[in-house]
């Protein structure tokens, strides 16, 4: 939507809004309203346009959670203050990129885009398009409005017609469930709607097959292959916030080739140092592209997996040997899987490399984000990503089971016998020890200056008898040690009521002056704590600015929606 069109609505904000916020109006989805209940229990809709917000508190009432897109800070404004429900989360952003919801790694079971189609030019509604259907679950449902009438002379408006959506549709997969043409709600006499209900059948993308196909169908001279995947569906489970969205002519996501091969030696120390084969003719480092010095070091120096992480840091001799690994296993990943997965019947590469010169290796070296981007970029098309995101639960189970089959084989080739469950265990995902050590130092400081240390979810002040330090993400669901995801709670309360389950958005919500200002205590105060942080808040939080403490609560939010959206963890209720 053009920043005239936006100004538009800005200006008329509060008129706008209580000429549209109103139930009667609704009607207008009656020929279409049986089809629009959600399926499950923790449905989730995009109301794009969401204006005065009357549509995402009627999609509240029939049982979803909302994501309600506005780019009109006016009429965000009466949006909030008219609809307060929880269940409503507010965002600015706007089509034809909705390039912040993208950055969620949400999927969702209905999109509504009432009334604002004809607010996008034509030559960017094909791009729009795209960005709508890449954001739809398997059976996922798209409600559209279209304007059929002359466009007020306040707001600027483009023609649509039914035929240009059913066209659309077609290119991108989506089937037309239903179209109804009615009368327009507010009586004006020149304008008619028609509503469109399109359907994503089935997995919709193709990309579950493609991957599937990867991992067992492929020729293999290596383990390679599965261990880009692998690397990729870790990223995409532990640091999705690592990645950025590419350019808006193409359906993909950029990811750090630094990041890539840290996730990639993390999985190939545990397999090496217990001697098990990752091609069929080596039997240790001997053989592997990427084992030269740095990766002999990485073992000599005892180097653990779960010691290659994001936000970690060394220097030195650790500092050497790791910058040198990343830069052979770079050289390695863009070589080999990177450059031999294909496309069946075109040939052509399914992910695409570019390689930067990471510099001289550092005297000290923190992994952050920024970073790992410095070994270059992988492009990842944006199908295999969001699957990647949504099945990743599904998808690993196989990678791993193919990895062990093919050590076996390779294992039996060479002679070698190891002992039964040896090669699963060493494929194990090696994740940090839950350690809430920091937590506790950090109330131990606040204590120790006769200071309150307030329980999170309660308000109440805390004793040192009475004081546990929580992961506000379940540990069970979500393996995360991050400082911003220790809050300190009363140990009834986190040991009897919150235990394994994860926060409800109300809950939440209630809480966040607390979680705000321990981050701001127990953190922010010490500068080396802070630079932590916020390095662990960029790499699995979808913030930008992670200073501010309101983003990172947002960020917290969304990441609170995502894990329940694809765990489907229980939820802890007021």
């Amino acid at each position: 939507m053009s920043d005239e069109v936006i100004a538009a609505y800005d200006v008329q904000a509060a008129e706008l809004a209580e000429r549209y916020d109103h139930e009667a109006l609704l009607a207008a989805y009656r020929p279409l309203d049986d089809l629009l209940d959600p399926r499950a229990a923790d449905a989730l809709a995009l109301d794009i346009g969401a204006g005065s917000g009357r549509d995402a508190a009627w999609l509240v009432a029939k049982g979803y959670e909302v994501v309600a897109v506005e780019p009109s800070a006016g009429m965000r404004f009466e949006g909030t203050r008219r609809h307060t429900d929880d269940k409503i989360r507010w965002l600015d952003d706007r089509l034809p990129a909705l390039s912040r919801v993208h950055e969620l790694g949400l999927a969702f079971d209905l999109i509504l885009l009432s009334a604002v189609w004809q607010h996008i030019p034509p030559n960017d509604r094909e791009r729009a398009f795209r960005k709508m259907t890449a954001l739809l679950k398997p059976g996922g449902l798209l409600l559209m409005t279209l304007r059929q009438g002359p466009a007020p002379q306040d707001r600027p408006m483009h023609p649509v017609t039914l035929a240009e959506v059913e066209a659309l549709a077609r290119a991108f997969g989506l089937e037309v469930f239903k179209v109804a043409d009615q009368h327009d709600e507010l009586s004006r006499a020149e304008v008619r709607w028609i509503s469109v209900l399109l359907r994503m059948p089935d997995e919709g993308t193709g990309a579950l097959p493609l991957i599937r196909g990867i991992i067992l169908a492929d020729d293999k001279s290596s383990t390679y292959k599965l261990a880009l995947l692998r690397s990729l569906a870790r990223i995409a489970e532990h640091a999705p916030a690592a990645v950025r969205i590419a350019d808006d002519e193409v359906d993909a996501v950029d990811v750090p080739l630094g990041l890539v091969a840290l996730f990639w030696l993390r999985m190939y120390l545990p397999l090496v140092r217990a001697g098990l084969p990752q091609a069929p003719r080596n039997s240790g480092p001997d053989g592997l592209g990427f084992a030269r010095e740095g990766f002999r070091a990485l073992l000599d120096l005892q180097f653990n997996a779960a010691d290659l992480r994001i936000g970690s840091s060394f220097v030195a001799d650790r500092a050497m040997a790791s910058h040198a690994a990343i830069t052979d296993a770079v050289r390695t990943i863009v070589a080999m899987p990177a450059n031999f997965i294909r496309y069946t019947g075109s040939g052509q590469q399914i992910f695409r490399a570019l390689k930067a010169r990471a510099g001289k290796t550092p005297p000290s070296i923190s992994f952050d984000v920024e970073t790992l981007w410095a070994w270059g970029v992988l492009r990842v098309p944006g199908q295999i990503w969001r699957t990647m995101s949504r099945l990743g639960s599904w998808i690993e189970p196989v990678l791993t089971t193919e990895w062990a089959r093919l050590m076996k084989g390779y294992a039996e080739r060479m002679g070698m016998v190891f002992p039964l469950g040896q090669a699963e265990a060493a494929l194990s995902w090696e994740e940090p020890t839950r350690d809430t050590t920091l937590g506790r130092a950090a109330a131990r400081r606040v204590f120790d200056s006769h200071g309150n240390v307030i329980c999170c979810w309660s308000g109440k002040a805390l004793t040192a008898k009475q004081l546990d330090i929580d992961h506000c993400l379940p540990w069970a669901a979500w393996p995360c040690g991050d400082l911003w995801n220790l809050l300190p709670a009363d140990r009834r309360i986190n040991q009897h009521q919150k235990r394994n389950k994860l926060p409800s958005a109300e809950r939440l919500a209630a809480a966040q002056p607390r979680i705000a200002a321990w981050w701001e205590t127990a953190w922010l105060s010490e500068e080396p704590l802070r630079r932590r942080f916020e390095r662990e808040v960029v790499a699995a939080l979808p913030v930008q600015d992670p200073s501010s403490l309101n983003e990172v609560f947002d960020g917290l939010a969304w990441r609170r929606l995502r894990l329940r959206q694809d765990q489907q963890i229980p939820e802890w209720v007021p």
